[in-house]
């Protein structure tokens, strides 16, 4: 047990233990990679894999395009969510707790339990299936084995943050694999899969849209990216958090792309391999068995199996953090995490062992169906309070969603709850269509009321009743900090004196011109009694000798391979500069400084203070011993 009383192996003693202050912007980046990937395992577990067959094998590649709808929404969201965690130091559920009544924290925590509950549901079928699949083991014993697959997972989360990231993105690069193998037997029509791209809206595609929506969008992923992203050590500033929530948009898009082309990879090798042949497959055991006999080869069914246990193993071990994250969140309540997991694949295991043991393979198709309208009805009680948490500016300070953010993201909330509500209330009208009367009064009365929950957690915040979180966002520094720019000088004017100083002035605008790839203008002010009274109409030795040195240091600094060129002025030092930088386009004046104070300032003039109050550009002032301009 740690001092603060968590165990080695609890997820928040993780918290802040990935250093992320590295030299080099990419070495800064790959600091961040990481939790998305945890959170992308959702996006591609064995419940995906039933809709996105079915899919594939009823309506080939026409649906690729609502794949690639459903991961947009995704980034948008899981980014929110990183943003949440980021910026306030809270995860969802912490958020939840501070923001409503603890009756209702109550009833959300509830719903999350039976969500996680769900996806681990679908995460041990899809084990036990690939086992059935790979092994021939039959299902009950496959139950067995995922029972004890429990403290595998937790001896590899007690490695650490990164060993797990790593163990994941190991796991996900096995189902790729798996399945850039699957395409390449496959041999699809790619005209037809860019055609797959342009929206087709077909009325008979219309309820299988909705579900690859519905298991696409995952609850309990985005309590869980809001919690991972505070593994890394980001600094209590604006900077420190405007580049987290950047990289971990890189994160969130890298890592969800890599789940948008497994689910892809489905529905095309279900479309090349089924959809092309008539054959209509809607069962994951059912596409394995028809693989060797259309390929030709034992391997295709293999990586098949394969890809589905990597997929239900790397889904189980977030499964598992999520529960840990909504139970402290939601109720301040903190278990041990081996029995946290105990509980948790328990409740799964035992409806999954009954309808293996009363109806075999075809009821486990069914439990996995049922285990994503589970998830579809949690998912609102999710995506709502994310979206008014990341828009308040009492929660978010200078990092509330601008009104474009906020627009997108209700347009993706509202899509996202309509569909996920006919698909839950379509599979409730069929259970209830041959059902009881006492089943009417159970299931309708139970709708009703969580319909009264969601509507009174989206019109709250709009009443004005939101709370302010007590975070460590800074609001008084994030108004300098966001102003913040890289500033870049193209046309740099230096001044000159015409003496040995002149190599500290000049020494300084060259480093600056390197840095900045500027280009230089050499400035001087010939300062004789007849360039007072003639100016450019006067001719002396002096003036003929102050240009022959402009263009002798123009060469010396061409030599040096920077752009450069030289102006000679005639009359008052400080009124010809101040006419000539304001009228020409220049981005930094450099000049010197004699550093005099008092009479030596009456004798030996102030032109310095004079230029600088008078002209519209930064002026870079370069200390010199006793000379003026």
């Amino acid at each position: 047990m740690t001092p603060s009383g968590h165990t080695a192996d609890d997820l928040y003693t993780m918290k802040g233990s990935v250093p992320v202050r590295k030299r080099g912007w990419l070495r800064r980046m790959f600091a961040f990679l990481g939790p998305a990937y945890l959170v992308s395992v959702g996006y591609m577990d064995p419940g995906n894999w039933a809709t996105d067959i079915e899919g594939g094998a009823r309506f080939g590649y026409m649906l690729i395009w609502v794949l690639l709808a459903s991961n947009l929404m995704a980034i948008l969201l899981q980014t929110l969510s990183a943003r949440l965690g980021i910026v306030t130091g809270y995860d969802l559920a912490q958020g939840c707790r501070r923001e409503y009544p603890k009756r209702l924290n109550i009833f959300l925590w509830v719903l999350a339990e039976i969500a996680i509950a769900a996806t681990d549901l679908a995460e041990l079928l899809g084990t036990i299936i690939g086992l059935n699949l790979l092994f021939g083991m039959p299902l009950l014993w496959g139950a067995a084995i995922t029972a004890l697959d429990t403290f595998l997972l937790l001896a590899i989360q007690r490695l650490g943050m990164r060993k797990m990231e790593a163990f994941i993105i190991t796991l996900i690069a096995t189902i790729g694999a798996c399945f850039l193998v699957e395409i390449f037997l496959a041999k699809p029509d790619w005209h037809g899969i860019l055609n797959g791209f342009v929206p087709h809206f077909e009325p008979a595609a219309l309820y299988i849209t909705i579900g690859i929506i519905g298991a696409t969008v995952m609850p309990h992923n985005l309590y869980l990216h809001s919690s991972l992203v505070q593994t890394r050590s980001v600094s209590n500033t604006y900077t420190g958090k405007a580049e987290a929530g950047k990289f971990n948009l890189f994160d969130s898009a890298i890592a969800l792309n890599a789940a948008f082309f497994v689910n892809a990879a489905i529905l095309i090798m279900a479309a090349a391999l089924f959809h092309s042949r008539g054959i209509m497959v809607t069962e994951i055991q059912q596409a394995h068995r028809l693989l060797e006999p259309i390929l030709g080869t034992t391997l295709a069914p293999a990586a098949f199996a394969i890809a589905l246990i990597a997929a239900g193993q790397s889904s189980t071990l977030t499964g598992t953090l999520t529960g840990q994250i909504i139970m402290e969140g939601f109720l301040n309540i903190r278990i041990r995490p081996w029995l946290r997991r105990l509980i948790t694949r328990s409740l799964a295991l035992l409806p999954a062992v009954i309808v293996i043991a009363l109806t075999g393979s075809e009821g486990t198709y069914r439990l996995l169906i049922l285990s994503q309208v589970i998830l579809s009805l949690q998912l609102p009680f999710a995506v709502v309070p994310l979206i008014h948490f990341t828009s308040d500016p009492k929660k978010m300070g200078r990092f509330a969603n601008p009104w474009w953010v906020k627009l997108l993201a209700w347009l993706i909330a509202s899509v996202i709850i309509a569909l996920n509500l006919k698909l839950v209330l379509d599979e409730l009208t069929g259970w209830l269509s041959g059902g009881s009367l006492w089943l009417w009064f159970a299931v309708i009365p139970l709708v009703i009321f969580l319909l009264g929950i969601l509507f009174y957690i989206i019109i709250t915040p709009f009443l004005g009743k939101g709370r302010t979180w007590e975070s460590g966002i800074l609001r008084k520094g994030h108004l300098i900090a966001e102003k913040l720019r890289p500033v870049t000088y193209r046309n740099i004017a230096v001044a000159l004196e015409h003496s040995d100083l002149d190599a500290e002035i000049l020494s300084a605008a060259i480093a600056l011109a390197k840095n900045h790839k500027a280009r230089l203008t050499l400035v001087h002010v010939a300062e004789t009694p007849g360039t007072l009274v003639y100016g450019q109409e006067s001719d002396s030795l002096h003036t003929r000798q102050d240009e022959a040195y402009l263009e002798e240091i123009t060469r010396e600094i061409e030599e040096r391979d920077l752009p450069v060129e030289y102006t000679l002025l005639h009359g008052d030092p400080a009124t010809e500069l101040i006419k000539y930088i304001n009228e020409n386009d220049f981005d930094l004046l450099v000049t010197g400084s004699h550093g005099h104070q008092g009479v030596q300032d009456w004798v030996h003039g102030t032109t310095v203070d004079k230029v600088r109050h008078n002209i519209r550009i930064p002026v870079f002032i370069v200390r010199t011993n006793n000379t003026t301009l």
